[in-house]
């Protein structure tokens, strides 16, 4: 495992066109913001073993989304 520290507004980025940046911290909560392409799955991992694939989306949702996924797309 990799262990980095960033402050607020600073990224990192993982090969190809995937940059994580940290948005803000709150007492113990970390507001994280993904850029990646379409094609990339992003998903919280408490939800990446329950979900079989884009059918598991709730309605209204694209498939591979997830709750308060807020993916900028390039």
């Amino acid at each position: 495992m990799l262990i980095l520290v960033r402050k607020v507004q600073q990224s990192i980025w993982i090969e190809g066109d995937i940059y994580v940046t940290v948005l803000g911290v709150e007492r113990d909560r970390v507001k994280l913001g993904i850029t990646a392409p379409l094609e990339v799955k992003v998903m919280r991992q408490e939800l990446f073993g329950a979900s079989a694939g884009p059918e598991t989306a709730a309605p209204g949702m694209r498939p591979g989304a997830t709750a308060g996924d807020g993916r900028q797309r390039s």
